[in-house]
Order: C-alpha cells, then sequence, then structure tokens
C-alpha cells in the first residue's frame, strides 16, 4: 500500500514539473513572437504565436491563448493568406465555446477579440456589408462585456470601418465619444492618442483631407489642453494658498484667545505682537500672490513656446508625407501651401522684435509696379485707381510688396465685373503715413471680422484658403513697425489700411 502511494506521489511530481514547463515554454514561444514581430520577421513571428497559441489552449489559459491566435491571424492577414486566418479564427471560436461550457460562463470579450479580427480582414478585403454584420455582433459583445477597455476599442474600430467606407459624420461621432469620455476624466494624454489613431486611419485610408483636417484639431486640442493643465495647476496652487490662509486665520484666533488671558499689565505687548502677526500674515500673502503671479507668467511663456515649436515640429512632420502624394493634386498642393504658411507664421512670431532692413524708395512708381503685377487677374471692366504722390518713402520693398500683393489679390478675386480697386498713399504726419487698398466687391462679414487676422480659428477646406494670409501680412506689418487693420466702417466692399510709422 505504501508503495502505491509513493508511486502516485512521484507521478503527480511529474505532471505538476511537466505542467510548470510548458507553462514557461509557452510564455517563452509568446515572448520569442513578439520579439519577432518587432523586428519584422512576420513570418516567424506568426510561427511562435501559433504555437504558443496551441500550448496556452492545452494549459486551459483562455486569454493568452486568444491573445497569441489572434496575434497570427493578424499576421496572416497581413501577408494577405486570409483562408489561413479565417480558419484560425473558427478554431478560436471553437475553442471559446468549448471553454465556456467548462467554466459555465460566457466568454464575451474572447469572442469580441476574435471577431473583431475577422472585421478588419473584411474591410481590407473591402467587402463593407460582411464587415457591418460584425461590427454590429462586435457591438452587442461589447456591451455584454461590460469591461471599459473593450468599450473604448469598439469606439476605434467603430471609426476604423466609418472612415475605411467613407461615412465620416459617423467616423467623427465615435471619435468625439471616445475623446469626450477621457476629457470628463481629465485624461489628456488618451485625448492626444486619440488624434494620433484617427491620423493613422486616415493615413492608411490615404485620405489627405481628414489628416489635414485632424492635424488642425490636434493642434487646437494642444493648446486647449496645456491651458486646462495651466487651469489645473492653478487650482492646485490656490487651494494651498487657502489652505496657508486657513492656518493663519487658526493662529491668529489662538493668538487672539491667549491675548484676552494675558494680565493687564501684559496688555501692551499683546497688542504688539498681535500688531506683528498680522503684519506678518499681510507680508506672506503677498510673498506667496507675487510667486503665484511669477509663476502663473512664467509657465504663459513656456507654454506659448511649446505651441510654437510644436507647430513647426508638426508642419515639418507632414512634409515627408506630402512629397510621397501627387503634387498636382489640388488637396496635396493646399497641403504644402498650408506646411509653408505655418513654417512662415512660426518663424514671424518667434522673431517680432526684430525689424526689417529699411531703405529709400519712390512710392509712387513703387505703387504702379505693384498693381501692374495683379492686373491680368482682374475681372472684365474692373477699374485699378492708384492715388499715390511722387514722394520718398523709407522702407522694406521687398515685405510691403508682399502685403500689398496679397491685398490687392483678394481685392481681384472678389470684386465682380465692373467694379473698382483703390490704391491710396495717405500721409497722416510727419513720421506716419498710410496705404490703403479699397475694393467694391462682396465685403467681410461681421462675424469673421473679429479674427481675420488671427490664425486657425476655423476650420476651413484647404483647397480655398487656409486663412493664414492675412495673420502672416499683420505679422510682416508688425516687423515692418506697423500694423494692418480692417476698416470696419466701409460697407461697399472691403477696405485695409496699412499704417506704417518711419
Amino acid at each position: 500500500m505504501k508503495q502505491f502511494v509513493l508511486v502516485l506521489s512521484l507521478f503527480a511530481c511529474f505532471f505538476m514539473a511537466l505542467n510548470a514547463q510548458n507553462t514557461n515554454s509557452a510564455e517563452d514561444l509568446q515572448h520569442q513572437a513578439q520579439t519577432s514581430l518587432n523586428q519584422k520577421e512576420y513570418t516567424k513571428a506568426r510561427y511562435l504565436f501559433i504555437q504558443a497559441y496551441s500550448l496556452f489552449s492545452g494549459q486551459g489559459n483562455y486569454n493568452k491563448a486568444i491573445d497569441c491566435g489572434t496575434q497570427a491571424a493578424a499576421l496572416y492577414h497581413k501577408e494577405s493568406l486570409y483562408k489561413e486566418a479565417f480558419d484560425l479564427c473558427r478554431g478560436m471560436e471553437q475553442f471559446v465555446g468549448t471553454a465556456e461550457q467548462k467554466s459555465g460562463h460566457p466568454l464575451p470579450a474572447l469572442h469580441y477579440s476574435i471577431n473583431k479580427e475577422r472585421m478588419e480582414m473584411y474591410i481590407a478585403l473591402k467587402r463593407g456589408a460582411q464587415a457591418k454584420d460584425y461590427l454590429n455582433k462586435l457591438e452587442v459583445l461589447a456591451a455584454s462585456a461590460q469591461n471599459n477597455s473593450v468599450s473604448e476599442d469598439l469606439l476605434y474600430t467603430q471609426a476604423n470601418y466609418y472612415y475605411t467606407f467613407g461615412m465620416y459624420e459617423q467616423g467623427d461621432a465615435s471619435f468625439k465619444k471616445l475623446i469626450g469620455k477621457y476629457k470628463e476624466q481629465k485624461n489628456y494624454d488618451k485625448v492626444s492618442e486619440c488624434y494620433k489613431h484617427l491620423i493613422t486611419i486616415a493615413r492608411k485610408a490615404n485620405n489627405a483631407g481628414l489628416v489635414a483636417r485632424t492635424y488642425e484639431e490636434y493642434i487646437k486640442w494642444t493648446d486647449s489642453a496645456k491651458a486646462l493643465t495651466a487651469k489645473d495647476e492653478l487650482s492646485v496652487l490656490k487651494k494651498k494658498f487657502d489652505e496657508s490662509q486657513q492656518t493663519i486665520t487658526e493662529k491668529e484666533h489662538s493668538l487672539a484667545i491667549k491675548k484676552y488671558s494675558i494680565i493687564g499689565l501684559c496688555v501692551v505687548i499683546a497688542i504688539l505682537i498681535a500688531a506683528l502677526v498680522v503684519g506678518g500674515a499681510i507680508l506672506f500673502r503677498y510673498i506667496l500672490l507675487t510667486r503665484k503671479q511669477s509663476k502663473t507668467i512664467s509657465t504663459i511663456n513656456e507654454h506659448s513656446e511649446l505651441k510654437t515649436k510644436f507647430i513647426q515640429n508638426i508642419s515639418a512632420q507632414m512634409e515627408p508625407t506630402l512629397d510621397l502624394l501627387d503634387p498636382t493634386q489640388p488637396a496635396v498642393k493646399a497641403l504644402h501651401k498650408f506646411a509653408e504658411n505655418i513654417q512662415e507664421l512660426s518663424s514671424l512670431e518667434n522673431s517680432l522684435s526684430d525689424i526689417y532692413e529699411m531703405k529709400e524708395i519712390n512710392i509712387s512708381s513703387f505703387c504702379e509696379k505693384v498693381m501692374e503685377k495683379v492686373k491680368d487677374r482682374l475681372k472684365a471692366d474692373v477699374t485699378p485707381i492708384i492715388n499715390a504722390p511722387k514722394l520718398s518713402v523709407k522702407t522694406n520693398p521687398e515685405q510691403l510688396e508682399r502685403i500689398l500683393l496679397h491685398l490687392l489679390s483678394n481685392a481681384a478675386e472678389y470684386t465682380p465685373e465692373g467694379g473698382k480697386i483703390w490704391l491710396d498713399f495717405k500721409k497722416r504726419g510727419a513720421h506716419t503715413h498710410q496705404i490703403v487698398v479699397t475694393d467694391t466687391g462682396c465685403g467681410i462679414p461681421a462675424e469673421a471680422q473679429q479674427n481675420l487676422f488671427k490664425p486657425f480659428t476655423e476650420v476651413r477646406d484647404l483647397t480655398k484658403g487656409d486663412g493664414l494670409g492675412l495673420p502672416i501680412c499683420a505679422l510682416i506689418a508688425g516687423k515692418l513697425n506697423g500694423s494692418l487693420t480692417l476698416d470696419t466702417s466701409y460697407n461697399k466692399g472691403s477696405r485695409f489700411i496699412l499704417e506704417l510709422h518711419a
């Protein structure tokens, strides 16, 4: 009997050791597969994931088995081996079904992972109806799983489907829902990840318009995130300040109680002490306020510099991708122009204190030369009028010409046949003069006038202009020791006033 028990014990130890070895072996295979995947050795990675899937399946480790299986299916899919990928997914479904029977509990999260891989294959095959069927299944499975990570992944998956098949409104709705969730949680890093993920989806779909729109929204969000972060930091500082104030108040109250217990001979001393405490509190408060204001100003300046660097980096990162696109396409041209304007806008913002080199010019001949350059853009019977005396003006002719060409080109575009365009020079003082561009076009709507010289205030169709021309002209005017404004009192078209100071 003792021998029989001993034999059974030896067998039990053997099987436990064998199971531990298999577990380690499965883990090792999964790790090797991931390493091969990172090194882009896809065939080797696929083989290792399949081996790990088989071992984890035998151990009843459902989560890791399905993780390895879906990785292998994705690699089949990457190499266009769709039959093998679908066969592997069917096998995983049977495995999960058997696991559910054994455990007596549904496993919707595992079904979700398998069906998501199937849907992505149908998306790759451009079979919208089948992809939609599986998207519906994923929605049901995500609801059953009641898992935050699955719910968030569903929103990404929905957006991928909608953008792939051109349903942009539904795709935007899915991303806005996910972004709204992260904003409520104040998880700003996750919001940024959402925008980056959307840019990746748009690039895969070769949707340049969506890439541009998302970049613009991402830039705006970055500015908002910095402001929200600064606001949170300010709230923390205020809370600390309030706590300090409370501490001071409690100490003052304690001193007041002690003061009333001091004998009459110590009244004068107590009053002096109280006065010193109040004076110290006022000084302490002043120091705190000064430090807080200094820190706030420093934070704002730092955020402004980071914003400028970020915009420049985004523009620079767009260029390699744009160079791969067809440069004859209007949208690609618009994106190239948009990237150039962003770089120039950032450069001008960083060098506002650097004034351009000035020299003397004859303003009359200068205005005639500039008007001549835009005459071929005028519509039929549009009359150009120049009112400029033969005076010498000190300025930077190249930069002044850039501003006037932009204003006159806009006037030519929006002035109908039979209209007029004026280029006037007016002397307003010994060292101040104005150059005025007036047209009889459609004018600028009142709601657009406020943000006319501010960049990135609205989402625009880049093929119709990025709206950065006037902000750039305004910055150039500043570096010419002047200013560019819109005459809002003029209502027969548009009138821009460039005021320069010698």
